[in-house]
C-alpha cells in the first residue's frame, strides 16, 4: 500500500466534523464567556465601587485564575473538548495551555518540573507578541501615523 492509498483509506473511515454546528457551538460558549465576564465586572463596579478599567483587570485575573484551577482540578480539558475554539480563544484558553504545560511535569517536582515548565509554551507568544508590536510601531513610525 502506498502512500495515497492510505491516505484515501483514511479518510473513508476518518468522522465526520460538522463545521457548521462547531462553529455556532464555539460562538455561543465564546458568547457565553464574554457574558459572565461582563456580569463580574457589572458586579465588581458596583460592589467595590471600582472603575470599569479595574473591574476589568480584576475579571481577567479571575477568570485566568478560574481557568487555571479548573484545569489543576481536571475537568476544564473536558470542556475544551466540547467547546473548541469558544474556550480556546478566549484568555482562558490561554490560561489553560499555560497551566496544561506545567502541570506535565508536576511529577519533576517544584524547580525543575513546574518552575521551570510553566513558561514553555508562554514564553514563545510573549516573545512573538513583542516582535510583532515592534515590527508594527516600526510600520507606524514609517507611515506617519
Amino acid at each position: 500500500m502506498n502512500k495515497e492509498e492510505y491516505q484515501k483509506l483514511v479518510k473513508k473511515y476518518e468522522p465526520k466534523e460538522n463545521k457548521i454546528e462547531n462553529v455556532v457551538y464555539a460562538f455561543l460558549i465564546g458568547g457565553l464567556v464574554g457574558f459572565i465576564a461582563e456580569g463580574l465586572i457589572i458586579l465588581l463596579m458596583n460592589f467595590f465601587n471600582l472603575s470599569r478599567l479595574i473591574a476589568a483587570s480584576w475579571t481577567c485575573l479571575i477568570i485566568i485564575f478560574a481557568s487555571s484551577l479548573f484545569t489543576a482540578l481536571g475537568f476544564f480539558d473536558n470542556w475544551m473538548t466540547k467547546a473548541k475554539a469558544g474556550l480556546l480563544l478566549p484568555t482562558t484558553g490561554f490560561a489553560h495551555s499555560v497551566s496544561s504545560s506545567a502541570l506535565d511535569y508536576k511529577k519533576e517536582g517544584l524547580i525543575t518540573g513546574l518552575g521551570s515548565n510553566f513558561f514553555k509554551l508562554a514564553g514563545s507568544v510573549i516573545l512573538y507578541g513583542i516582535l510583532s508590536a515592534f515590527i508594527l510601531v516600526i510600520v507606524r513610525v514609517i507611515i506617519g501615523g
